[in-house]
């Protein structure tokens, strides 16, 4: 098990006082713990910088093809690999220092735009290092979650991720705004050179605001068996399992609603204006919902409203039912996104279910899921889309979409007294 910081307790022993009061200040009280600032700041840049780094590369094979499939191929890499990554690379995280694993994807990283950057680089070496870089993604940012848990005492580790989350959302809007305007002034080989620059800011804040600790999981073999013995392990706890559909579902569906944003704008008449509203309408949501949660309630009603919460998250979309105007449909989705308070509660119960010296694989195998699982719905979403009005796909997605959330969240109830699994090695 990795070492606790010297400035937190173990987030394994139970909070102590004065946990609980620094907890009860907020998400200011998160800050205060000198590794997350620096986790926080590169977990900024490399978002913004990945962000970027579609952004510059689509208009770049853009250029060089004017085929959109082959465009639209930049973006699709970012969700394809992640679920054999989650498998198949999942156990570094927890073989290796958390510290020398972050530092070693973000460097990997840089080390692939820059020869994304390269003028002799040809096309098809563009995809593949595209998919290297999304292949080091749900190592990374497993990685990292594990580490929180190792740096933020109890609550304060909800209030972390809640804030790398709510990071996340904004860079969708922040980011492609910011890689947009930029390349107005910067070719996108120039802009791809900025993104290396991110993504060496972020190695540098990782190893220097960051303490080293040691793996969390020792042993040897082959890394790539013991990485799917580490997937299985955890998949055969009902506990577990049920935990990781709750986190993987919800986005699947709600990303329908995203998907089909262009078409339901021009059906409604608004034009760019109103696609950017609706595409910006669930993320603020979210971030607002987040915040509220985070700062107005305490541990424990966060998680009594995250069950209902859950249960009624995609009953907003099923309202698209009456084909609703632009501005009631943005105020749906804005709804949708509040709902999405409910994984404040849930990342405890995750943290809990989850044995320590799995904690690097947990996370990157959620990860890849939910990546992989929202891919899959965009796409979904897509094909049925070109068949039936956009409308009738959202309210198909919200409808789906709580009929299974009611079967899973059956399995939530029913596990909450089911033991983690063990920690020996497989």
């Amino acid at each position: 098990m990795a070492e606790p910081s010297s400035t937190t307790e173990s987030p394994d022993a139970p909070a102590a006082a004065g946990s609980r009061a620094r907890v009860n200040a907020g998400y200011g009280a998160v800050f205060v713990v000198r590794e997350f600032r620096a986790i926080f700041a590169a977990h900024v840049l490399s978002m913004l910088g990945g962000v970027f780094a579609d952004a510059s590369l689509a208009v770049l094979v853009f250029q060089r093809t004017g085929s959109a499939p082959l465009t639209a191929l930049v973006f699709a890499l970012g969700f394809l690999p992640y679920a054999l990554s989650g498998i198949l690379l999942s156990g570094i995280a927890d073989r290796y220092p958390a510290r020398r694993v972050l530092v070693a994807c973000d460097l990997l990283s840089a080390g692939c735009v820059t020869l994304m950057a390269v003028p002799v680089t040809p096309l098809a070496a563009l995809f593949v290092l595209r998919f290297a870089v999304s292949m080091m993604s749900p190592l990374f940012t497993g990685t990292r979650a594990a580490s929180l848990a190792d740096i933020l005492p109890g609550d304060l580790y909800v209030l972390g991720r809640s804030l790398v989350r709510m990071v996340s959302q904004g860079s969708q809007i922040i980011g492609y705004g910011l890689g947009g305007l930029a390349l107005v002034w910067l070719s996108p080989r120039t802009a791809l050179y900025v993104t290396v620059g991110t993504f060496l800011g972020s190695a540098l804040l990782l190893r220097l605001g960051t303490r080293g600790r040691p793996a969390r999981a020792s042993g040897g073999g082959a890394m790539m068996r013991a990485s799917i013995a580490s997937t299985r392990r955890l998949l055969a706890v009902p506990r577990v399992r049920a935990l990781l559909l709750m986190w993987w579902i919800p986005p699947m569906f709600f990303i329908v609603a995203e998907g089909t944003a262009a078409p339901y704008a021009d059906a409604a008449g608004a034009g760019s204006v109103g696609f950017g509203l609706f595409m910006a309408a669930m993320p603020a949501g979210t971030a607002v919902g987040e915040v509220l949660a985070g700062t107005l309630l305490g541990a424990a009603a966060r998680e009594r409203i995250a069950l209902p919460l859950a249960a009624g998250s995609m009953l907003p979309m099923a309202a698209f039912a009456v084909r609703p105007p632009l501005s009631v449909a943005v105020a749906l989705l804005v709804l949708t996104g509040l709902c999405a308070a409910y994984t404040l509660g849930m990342d405890q119960w995750f943290v809990q279910a989850v044995p320590a010296a799995m904690r690097g694989s947990a996370m990157s195998l959620l990860g890849a899921g939910l990546m992989t699982l929202q891919g899959l719905g965009v796409a979904a979403g897509g094909a049925v889309a070109a068949l039936v009005p956009p409308y009738v796909v959202i309210c198909g997605a919200g409808a789906a979409g709580t009929a299974c959330m009611f079967a899973i969240l059956r399995s939530v109830r029913a596990t909450r007294t089911t033991a983690p699994a063990t920690d020996a090695e497989p």
